[in-house]
């Protein structure tokens, strides 16, 4: 199988495997509190001190969680606001974390306001340092985002923060794992991610990074509640991390470029990707064939993609890649090989599209009347972002 779908879920290594199975069997026999003796210097220490490792923070700053949305929830939700702040996101910004968004602005009625992008896609970078005041009081930026490769400049984004007030929150969930994400160069105050994605851990667990200002911030609303993740996936996690600082890495550039030629070769495609700077994710529609269609002829072909909808970044226009579409991600694991196998899967499909005769629907002597509904035109609702 071709695995190109690290953004969905990274394939775990035979070390981080074996972890869990070990994992498993100690449970078995002694139990889950025997299990987590048996493993505390892993969960309490060394696994902090691999994600300090990675993001380039004090390991007493990190935290483990089930995963990046169950943190970013903990944390945000929890801010104190009011009526006179401002919240600013990006048309990036996956749904999770704006329901979480959406709530706190509901519940402290301040305003949430939405960061322009540039004729590339590119955040409007001048914009925010025009804009910014001391009553924006939040800045939530994904790094990578779920629904298309992009790659936004969030260092770029904490220099202009950095003078003022505003909390920091960086989503790195599709990003840490294939990009340098060095949560002290970006200034933020809180960074979230995912251990199951580009780090090829076992899903289920995720982390932050909180500054100690976001600590101080939260300190009067009590304690955080805490999601948890389960031992076994802490331990395959921080297999994952070990393998992952080992692991000589491949030039993630050459494999995006020959999956971009490889996808662009194919008539009636059309790549979706937004600003300057790439991941090493790809999204793509064709002209004729849906992306679920193409999503499982692929996956017969032995090519693993994912699909997007517009409903994982709601903010991004039709025009700026929110339509459903196909995901292939390349990650240090994959290799050209993979990539020439996409292309070619891709060729084959177009090909029996184009050639299978249509299948004439069958007579039926009483055609049913379609049921009455809500026109899909009417049951849209315009986002309102602000009071």
């Amino acid at each position: 199988m071709a695995h190109l779908d690290t953004a969905g879920t990274g394939r775990m290594t035979t070390a981080v495997r074996a972890v869990l199975t070990e994992c498993v069997r100690l449970e078995d026999r002694y139990g889950p509190y025997g299990l987590e003796e048996h493993l505390g210097d892993v969960l309490h220490t060394e696994i902090h001190r691999r994600l300090a490792q990675l993001l380039n923070v004090p390991a007493a700053d990190t935290a483990l969680f089930t995963g990046a949305a169950a943190a970013y929830h903990s944390f945000v939700s929890r801010i104190p606001l009011g009526p006179g702040d401002r919240i600013w996101t990006t048309p990036y910004e996956d749904v999770a974390n704006l329901t979480t968004l959406y709530a706190l602005r509901n519940r402290t009625r301040c305003r949430l306001e939405v960061v322009p992008l540039r004729p590339d896609g590119d955040l409007d970078l001048e914009w925010m340092a025009t804009h910014i005041d001391n009553d924006v009081a939040l800045v939530s930026v994904a790094h990578v985002p779920s629904s298309c490769g992009i790659a936004n400049p969030v260092e770029a984004v904490g220099r202009i923060l950095a003078p003022h007030r505003c909390l920091y929150a960086v989503d790195a969930s599709y990003a840490v794992g294939q990009l340098p994400v060095d949560a002290a160069r970006i200034g933020c105050h809180l960074l979230t991610g995912d251990g199951w994605r580009f780090l090829r851990g076992p899903q289920t667990v995720g982390f932050a990074y909180v500054a100690p200002r976001l600590e101080e911030t939260l300190a009067e609303a009590g304690p955080i509640p805490a999601a948890l993740p389960e031992s076994a996936a802490v331990a395959a996690l921080n297999a994952a991390l070990a393998d992952h600082t080992q692991t000589a890495e491949a030039p993630r550039e050459t494999l995006l470029a020959q999956l971009r030629a490889a996808v662009q070769e194919i008539p009636g495609t059309e790549l979706i990707a937004p600003g300057r700077v790439q991941s090493g994710i790809l999204t793509f529609r064709h002209s004729d064939l849906p992306a679920a269609l193409i999503r499982h002829k692929l996956a017969a072909h032995g090519v693993a993609v994912w699909k997007t909808v517009p409903q994982q970044t709601p903010l991004l226009m039709p025009e700026r890649a929110g339509t459903t579409a196909v995901r292939a991600s390349v990650h240090h694991d994959n290799s050209a090989q993979d990539v020439a196998r996409l292309g070619q899967a891709l060729r084959e499909i177009l090909h029996q599209a184009r050639t299978r005769p249509a299948r004439a629907l069958p007579r039926t002597p009483h055609a049913a009347a379609p049921m009455a509904g809500p026109s899909r035109h009417r049951a849209r609702r315009r986002l309102c972002l602000t009071n």
